[in-house]
């Protein structure tokens, strides 16, 4: 299975906790049309069997409007071509949703719609710079299944600074109250240099506080599998048959195209990645070039630790055969503690042991 990744660089503004390779429409140099143009030049180098998924994220791709999208998704169409059935979502902020561009999306060609959502609170959407308010997520779930769409999910950000473990329950109950399809949830990361990094710096704000995090994530897992939607990867949820069969690709190590700035592609155990900056990306393609930055080779060493990682991650779990001896050596202390179980040959982490996947990858790793 070969999915792609299509990255939009643009957003109407900056939100104070993000560090993503994105910039405000009009301040990085390259337009929309241009972005297009460029994004045409790359997939007209590439060679891929059809694709299976299709993911344009960013950014928010909503902003560009259907048009541009749909013409996006045709140049991959005409290229590559799509498998019967293919998962296409894009990204999308609740500000930028209307029912004309819900129509138009879902005639192009895109099945799946991702909302960020973030939270419920408007105190909590303050902190984060969130533009829109409480109430438009739950208007743009409505409308785009008015609209016909069978797959929506919803992003939530858990662990901002002032968030009480109330509030997060308040946000998963208004989410669950439009029963999308899919809901990921995501622990707040403070990244360095951000806006909200600053704040924190000076005081301004509390940091995220590990154990309130850690009940706040507990009562996601509660609430979200009460109502149906079971966890199949660390940070998601769906109903039965509406996993994100893209991330799937990452998490299951298949190959995958990215196309536009930073994107990063991998290819029979082949890793590389695009010019981070917008203006770098599309003057490459302009004169004929490759936009590409970088490179690796992913050697048996690297594909093992990659595999553990990943596949820890998913309810599906890390076959025991991956292991190494000294690795299966040290498995017993981590059924022990209760992080670990056997599952079918598998081993998957236990709630436990989901809070803490992080050090148990690195302590059971050679």
């Amino acid at each position: 299975m070969v999915g792609c990744y299509v990255h939009v660089p643009f957003c109407a503004r900056r939100c104070g906790y993000c560090d993503f390779n994105t910039a405000v429409l009009g301040t990085s140099g390259l337009t929309p049309g241009g972005w297009l143009t460029g994004l045409r030049q790359e997939i007209a180098t590439a060679e891929s069997a059809p694709l299976a998924t299709v993911f344009f994220g960013g950014g928010t791709p909503t902003l560009l409007g259907a048009s541009l999208l749909a013409d996006a998704l045709d140049a991959l169409r005409q290229q590559f071509g799509l498998t019967p059935g293919a998962e296409v979502t894009v990204e999308a902020n609740p500000e930028t949703v209307t029912e004309p561009l819900l129509d138009d999306l879902l005639a192009a060609g895109f099945t799946r719609l991702s909302l960020g959502m973030q939270s419920g609170d408007e105190a909590v959407l303050a902190v984060l710079d969130r533009a829109h308010r409480p109430g438009q997520e739950v208007w743009c779930v409505e409308a785009a299944k008015r609209a016909g769409f069978k797959d929506v999910s919803l992003d939530l950000i858990y662990g901002t600074p002032g968030e009480s473990l109330d509030s997060w329950r308040g946000t998963l109950e208004t989410a669950l109250a439009v029963a999308p399809t899919h809901i990921s949830c995501y622990a707040l990361i403070v990244e360095p240099g951000t806006p909200l990094a600053r704040r924190i710096e000076r005081g301004e704000l509390a940091a995220p506080d590990d154990d309130l995090t850690a009940d706040m994530y507990l009562a996601a897992d509660d609430l979200l599998s009460a109502a149906g939607l079971a966890w199949y990867e660390l940070s998601n949820w769906a109903l039965q048959g509406h996993e994100c069969r893209h991330n799937m690709v990452y998490w299951l190590s298949d190959d995958w195209l990215g196309f536009g700035p930073g994107a990063h592609s991998h290819v029979a155990r082949r890793r590389w990645w695009n010019h981070r900056s917008s203006r770098r990306w599309a003057a490459a393609l302009e004169r004929g070039e490759s936009p590409v930055a970088g490179s690796e080779l992913i050697d048996d060493t690297m594909a093992h630790e990659e595999t553990v990682l990943l596949r820890l991650r998913l309810r599906t779990g890390l076959p025991l055969t991956e292991l190494t001896p000294t690795e299966t050596a040290r498995l017993p202390r981590f059924l022990d503690d209760a992080l670990l179980i056997e599952d079918a040959g598998n081993l998957v982490l236990t709630s436990t042991g989901r809070l803490l996947a992080d050090k148990v990858v690195r302590d059971l790793l050679d």
